[in-house]
Protein backbone atom coordinates (compact mmCIF):
# COMPACT_ATOMS: atom_id res chain seq x y z
CA UNK A 1 0.00 0.00 0.00
CA UNK A 2 2.86 2.13 0.98
CA UNK A 3 4.40 1.46 -2.54
CA UNK A 4 1.40 2.84 -4.55
CA UNK A 5 0.86 6.04 -2.23
CA UNK A 6 5.00 6.25 -3.53
CA UNK A 7 4.14 5.90 -7.06
CA UNK A 8 1.10 8.07 -7.38
CA UNK A 9 3.01 10.85 -5.65
CA UNK A 10 5.56 10.51 -8.38
CA UNK A 11 3.20 10.76 -10.99
CA UNK A 12 2.06 14.23 -9.26
CA UNK A 13 5.37 15.31 -9.82
CA UNK A 14 5.49 14.58 -13.49
CA UNK A 15 2.43 15.78 -14.52
CA UNK A 16 3.21 19.47 -12.28
CA UNK A 17 6.64 19.47 -14.41
CA UNK A 18 4.85 19.53 -17.34
CA UNK A 19 6.67 22.54 -19.46
CA UNK A 20 3.82 23.40 -22.28
CA UNK A 21 -0.32 23.54 -22.13
CA UNK A 22 -2.62 23.62 -24.67
CA UNK A 23 -5.52 26.44 -25.28
CA UNK A 24 -8.48 25.82 -27.41
CA UNK A 25 -9.02 29.31 -29.46
CA UNK A 26 -12.72 30.09 -30.67
CA UNK A 27 -11.74 28.23 -34.66
CA UNK A 28 -11.27 25.37 -32.47
CA UNK A 29 -7.36 25.41 -33.80
CA UNK A 30 -4.91 24.09 -31.08
CA UNK A 31 -2.21 27.42 -30.23
CA UNK A 32 0.44 26.47 -28.29
CA UNK A 33 1.56 28.78 -25.35
CA UNK A 34 4.83 28.90 -24.11
CA UNK A 35 4.53 29.15 -20.05
CA UNK A 36 6.79 30.47 -17.73
CA UNK A 37 8.80 27.92 -16.24
CA UNK A 38 8.19 27.48 -12.56
CA UNK A 39 10.80 25.94 -9.62
CA UNK A 40 11.12 22.40 -10.08
CA UNK A 41 9.58 20.76 -7.25
CA UNK A 42 11.00 18.09 -5.02
CA UNK A 43 9.19 15.31 -3.14
CA UNK A 44 10.16 16.92 0.14
CA UNK A 45 8.47 20.16 -0.95
CA UNK A 46 5.15 18.14 -1.86
CA UNK A 47 5.55 16.14 1.75
CA UNK A 48 6.15 19.08 3.83
CA UNK A 49 5.11 22.10 1.53
CA UNK A 50 7.61 25.08 -0.41
CA UNK A 51 10.80 26.39 1.08
CA UNK A 52 10.32 29.65 2.41
CA UNK A 53 11.21 32.49 0.54
CA UNK A 54 14.68 34.18 1.55
CA UNK A 55 14.41 37.55 2.98
CA UNK A 56 15.10 40.30 0.73
CA UNK A 57 18.17 41.97 1.39
CA UNK A 58 18.38 45.12 3.27
CA UNK A 59 20.38 48.31 1.83
CA UNK A 60 22.12 49.99 4.81
CA UNK A 61 21.69 53.63 4.02
CA UNK A 62 24.95 55.28 3.00
CA UNK A 63 26.96 57.56 5.26
CA UNK A 64 26.39 61.23 4.24
CA UNK A 65 29.99 62.65 3.75
CA UNK A 66 30.05 66.23 5.14
CA UNK A 67 32.47 68.59 3.19
CA UNK A 68 33.97 71.19 5.27
CA UNK A 69 33.44 74.61 4.58
CA UNK A 70 35.45 76.89 2.36
CA UNK A 71 37.31 79.25 4.18
CA UNK A 72 36.88 82.76 3.71
CA UNK A 73 38.87 85.72 3.93
CA UNK A 74 39.11 87.72 6.86
CA UNK A 75 38.20 91.02 7.13
CA UNK A 76 41.35 93.54 8.89
CA UNK A 77 40.12 94.47 12.18
CA UNK A 78 39.01 97.13 12.39
CA UNK A 79 41.56 100.18 13.48
CA UNK A 80 41.03 100.96 17.23
CA UNK A 81 39.19 104.56 17.83
CA UNK A 82 41.64 107.09 19.24
CA UNK A 83 40.16 109.43 21.87
CA UNK A 84 41.45 112.91 21.26
CA UNK A 85 43.22 114.44 24.13
CA UNK A 86 41.10 117.51 25.50
CA UNK A 87 43.71 119.64 24.36
CA UNK A 88 44.32 118.91 21.02
CA UNK A 89 45.12 121.03 18.70
CA UNK A 90 42.11 121.94 16.95
CA UNK A 91 42.46 122.21 13.10
CA UNK A 92 39.83 123.81 10.78
CA UNK A 93 39.48 123.35 6.93
CA UNK A 94 37.69 126.37 5.40
CA UNK A 95 35.96 126.61 1.74
CA UNK A 96 34.10 124.98 -0.83
CA UNK A 97 33.63 121.35 -1.56
CA UNK A 98 37.31 120.69 -2.17
CA UNK A 99 37.85 121.19 1.47
CA UNK A 100 35.16 118.58 2.68
CA UNK A 101 36.71 116.04 1.04
CA UNK A 102 40.28 117.24 2.25
CA UNK A 103 39.01 117.36 5.72
CA UNK A 104 37.81 113.62 6.07
CA UNK A 105 41.17 113.27 4.39
CA UNK A 106 42.83 114.66 7.09
CA UNK A 107 40.68 113.07 9.89
CA UNK A 108 41.80 109.76 8.02
CA UNK A 109 45.31 111.49 7.79
CA UNK A 110 45.33 112.02 12.02
CA UNK A 111 42.91 108.97 12.88
CA UNK A 112 45.67 107.81 15.37
CA UNK A 113 47.11 110.83 16.52
CA UNK A 114 45.24 112.10 19.75
CA UNK A 115 46.78 115.19 19.84
CA UNK A 116 44.87 116.67 16.42
CA UNK A 117 41.44 117.18 15.70
CA UNK A 118 39.97 118.00 12.62
CA UNK A 119 37.17 120.38 12.29
CA UNK A 120 35.12 120.45 8.82
CA UNK A 121 34.49 124.29 7.99
CA UNK A 122 33.76 123.43 4.43
CA UNK A 123 30.87 124.65 2.97
CA UNK A 124 29.23 123.71 -0.71
CA UNK A 125 29.10 125.91 -3.18
CA UNK A 126 30.53 128.72 -1.70
CA UNK A 127 32.94 131.10 -2.49
CA UNK A 128 34.57 134.83 -2.11
CA UNK A 129 32.32 135.89 -5.33
CA UNK A 130 29.13 135.16 -4.06
CA UNK A 131 28.88 136.37 -0.61
CA UNK A 132 24.83 136.93 -1.18
CA UNK A 133 25.10 133.16 -0.75
CA UNK A 134 27.76 132.59 2.14
CA UNK A 135 30.08 135.37 3.65
CA UNK A 136 33.61 133.92 4.41
CA UNK A 137 34.76 136.88 5.65
CA UNK A 138 31.43 137.66 8.35
CA UNK A 139 31.97 133.74 9.20
CA UNK A 140 35.82 133.75 9.68
CA UNK A 141 34.94 136.43 12.15
CA UNK A 142 32.23 134.38 13.69
CA UNK A 143 34.60 131.80 14.18
CA UNK A 144 37.82 133.68 15.94
CA UNK A 145 34.90 135.65 18.61
CA UNK A 146 34.09 131.67 19.39
CA UNK A 147 37.97 130.85 19.54
CA UNK A 148 36.69 127.26 17.69
CA UNK A 149 39.93 126.70 16.37
CA UNK A 150 43.65 126.84 16.48
CA UNK A 151 45.46 126.33 13.17
CA UNK A 152 43.58 126.90 9.64
CA UNK A 153 43.43 125.14 6.30
CA UNK A 154 41.91 127.07 3.21
CA UNK A 155 41.08 125.66 -0.43
CA UNK A 156 38.60 127.64 -2.33
CA UNK A 157 37.65 128.89 -5.23
CA UNK A 158 36.12 126.31 -7.99
CA UNK A 159 32.69 128.42 -7.73
CA UNK A 160 34.02 131.60 -8.52
CA UNK A 161 34.71 132.04 -12.06
CA UNK A 162 31.09 134.20 -12.15
CA UNK A 163 30.75 138.10 -11.87
CA UNK A 164 30.97 139.76 -9.01
CA UNK A 165 29.70 142.70 -7.75
CA UNK A 166 30.94 145.12 -4.94
CA UNK A 167 30.79 148.91 -4.33
CA UNK A 168 27.21 149.30 -6.53
CA UNK A 169 29.49 147.71 -9.46
CA UNK A 170 29.11 144.00 -11.23
CA UNK A 171 32.23 142.90 -12.46
CA UNK A 172 32.85 140.14 -15.49
CA UNK A 173 35.26 137.40 -14.03
CA UNK A 174 39.10 137.75 -14.21
CA UNK A 175 38.46 141.43 -15.75
CA UNK A 176 40.84 144.14 -13.86
CA UNK A 177 37.50 145.41 -11.90
CA UNK A 178 37.06 141.68 -10.72
CA UNK A 179 40.40 140.67 -9.79
CA UNK A 180 40.68 143.89 -7.67
CA UNK A 181 37.71 143.17 -5.78
CA UNK A 182 38.37 139.63 -4.98
CA UNK A 183 41.79 140.37 -3.88
CA UNK A 184 40.41 142.70 -1.53
CA UNK A 185 38.25 140.10 0.31
CA UNK A 186 40.86 137.35 0.11
CA UNK A 187 42.85 139.91 2.22
CA UNK A 188 40.49 141.10 4.63
CA UNK A 189 39.75 137.49 5.17
CA UNK A 190 43.59 136.82 5.94
CA UNK A 191 44.23 139.95 8.29
CA UNK A 192 41.54 138.81 10.22
CA UNK A 193 43.03 135.39 10.73
CA UNK A 194 46.65 137.13 11.06
CA UNK A 195 45.27 139.76 13.33
CA UNK A 196 43.88 136.52 15.53
CA UNK A 197 47.80 134.94 15.62
CA UNK A 198 45.96 131.59 13.35
CA UNK A 199 48.32 129.94 11.40
CA UNK A 200 46.97 129.45 7.65
CA UNK A 201 47.86 126.87 4.86
CA UNK A 202 46.44 128.50 1.82
CA UNK A 203 46.20 125.15 -0.58
CA UNK A 204 46.31 126.71 -4.50
CA UNK A 205 44.07 124.85 -6.35
CA UNK A 206 45.10 121.80 -8.47
CA UNK A 207 44.68 121.45 -12.82
CA UNK A 208 41.19 120.59 -14.34
CA UNK A 209 40.27 118.43 -16.85
CA UNK A 210 38.30 121.44 -19.11
CA UNK A 211 40.93 123.56 -20.84
CA UNK A 212 39.37 126.72 -20.69
CA UNK A 213 38.03 126.30 -17.07
CA UNK A 214 41.28 124.57 -15.95
CA UNK A 215 42.38 128.46 -17.09
CA UNK A 216 40.66 130.45 -15.61
CA UNK A 217 41.03 128.46 -12.25
CA UNK A 218 44.85 129.05 -12.77
CA UNK A 219 44.21 132.39 -12.54
CA UNK A 220 41.98 132.11 -9.88
CA UNK A 221 45.31 130.70 -8.19
CA UNK A 222 47.53 133.28 -8.65
CA UNK A 223 45.58 135.86 -7.01
CA UNK A 224 45.23 133.94 -3.99
CA UNK A 225 48.61 133.43 -3.87
CA UNK A 226 49.71 137.12 -4.40
CA UNK A 227 47.03 137.52 -1.16
CA UNK A 228 48.46 134.78 0.97
CA UNK A 229 51.61 135.78 0.39
CA UNK A 230 51.17 139.76 1.64
CA UNK A 231 48.25 138.23 4.26
CA UNK A 232 51.26 136.21 5.95
CA UNK A 233 49.96 133.02 4.95
CA UNK A 234 51.94 129.22 4.08
CA UNK A 235 51.15 128.71 0.83
CA UNK A 236 50.65 125.19 -1.03
CA UNK A 237 51.23 124.95 -4.71
CA UNK A 238 49.68 121.97 -5.77
CA UNK A 239 49.23 122.23 -9.12
CA UNK A 240 52.38 120.24 -11.08
CA UNK A 241 51.52 117.88 -8.22
CA UNK A 242 48.45 116.12 -9.85
CA UNK A 243 49.66 116.68 -13.83
CA UNK A 244 50.71 113.70 -15.64
CA UNK A 245 53.46 112.92 -16.89
CA UNK A 246 52.90 114.99 -20.05
CA UNK A 247 52.28 117.74 -17.99
CA UNK A 248 48.92 117.63 -18.88
CA UNK A 249 45.62 117.03 -17.16
CA UNK A 250 45.53 113.37 -15.88
CA UNK A 251 42.56 111.43 -13.75
CA UNK A 252 45.30 109.01 -12.58
CA UNK A 253 48.77 109.38 -10.60
CA UNK A 254 51.12 107.98 -7.90
CA UNK A 255 49.32 107.95 -4.39
CA UNK A 256 51.28 107.65 -1.41
CA UNK A 257 52.27 104.62 -1.38
CA UNK A 258 53.58 105.27 -4.99
CA UNK A 259 51.36 103.38 -7.13
CA UNK A 260 49.11 104.58 -9.83
CA UNK A 261 45.94 105.40 -8.73
CA UNK A 262 42.24 107.56 -9.44
CA UNK A 263 43.35 111.03 -8.25
CA UNK A 264 40.41 112.56 -9.31
CA UNK A 265 36.40 112.04 -9.52
CA UNK A 266 34.58 111.91 -12.73
CA UNK A 267 33.61 115.46 -13.30
CA UNK A 268 37.26 116.33 -13.10
CA UNK A 269 37.24 118.84 -10.69
CA UNK A 270 37.63 116.89 -7.66
CA UNK A 271 39.63 114.48 -5.58
CA UNK A 272 38.91 111.36 -5.19
CA UNK A 273 39.53 109.25 -1.62
CA UNK A 274 43.08 108.68 -2.91
CA UNK A 275 43.34 112.11 -4.30
CA UNK A 276 42.21 113.91 -1.13
CA UNK A 277 44.69 111.16 1.02
CA UNK A 278 47.92 112.62 -0.98
CA UNK A 279 47.03 116.24 -0.73
CA UNK A 280 46.33 115.49 3.27
CA UNK A 281 49.49 114.06 3.35
CA UNK A 282 51.52 117.45 1.60
CA UNK A 283 49.59 119.20 3.91
CA UNK A 284 50.64 117.24 7.43
CA UNK A 285 54.19 118.47 5.70
CA UNK A 286 53.22 122.44 5.22
CA UNK A 287 51.75 122.27 9.01
CA UNK A 288 54.98 120.90 10.45
CA UNK A 289 56.36 124.61 10.77
CA UNK A 290 52.87 125.25 13.47
CA UNK A 291 52.03 121.69 14.70
CA UNK A 292 54.49 119.76 16.76
CA UNK A 293 52.47 116.63 17.64
CA UNK A 294 50.35 118.82 20.45
CA UNK A 295 51.42 122.51 20.31
CA UNK A 296 50.66 125.24 17.80
CA UNK A 297 53.11 127.25 17.16
CA UNK A 298 51.64 130.91 17.09
CA UNK A 299 54.50 132.50 15.02
CA UNK A 300 53.06 133.85 11.47
CA UNK A 301 54.92 132.65 8.04
CA UNK A 302 56.40 135.67 6.72
CA UNK A 303 57.12 135.08 3.07
CA UNK A 304 59.48 138.13 2.95
CA UNK A 305 61.78 137.46 5.90
CA UNK A 306 65.49 137.22 4.73
CA UNK A 307 64.48 139.70 2.11
CA UNK A 308 65.55 142.91 1.28
CA UNK A 309 61.18 143.77 1.53
CA UNK A 310 61.87 142.80 4.79
CA UNK A 311 61.94 145.98 6.60
CA UNK A 312 59.08 147.49 4.52
CA UNK A 313 56.50 149.16 6.73
CA UNK A 314 53.58 146.35 6.37
CA UNK A 315 50.21 146.78 7.63
CA UNK A 316 49.28 144.22 10.70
Amino acid sequence: MKRLILVLLVAVLGLAEAGTAYAQSTSGDRVLVAQEQPKRRTLFDLLFGDEPAAPAPVQQPRPQVQQAPRPTAALPPPKPVIEKAPNATRLAVFGDSLAIDLSRALERFYAEDQNLVVINQGVSSSGFVRNDYFDWNAAITKEIEANSFDLAVVIIGINDRQELSAEGQTHAPLTDGWNAAYQARINAFLSALRAARKPVVWVGLPPMSKTEYSAAIGQISALQRMAAFSGGAEYLDIYDRFLGEDGKYSSYGPDVNGQNALMRKDDGIHFSSAGSDKLAFYISQSIRSFYRGGTVSVAVADPLQGTDAASMLRPP
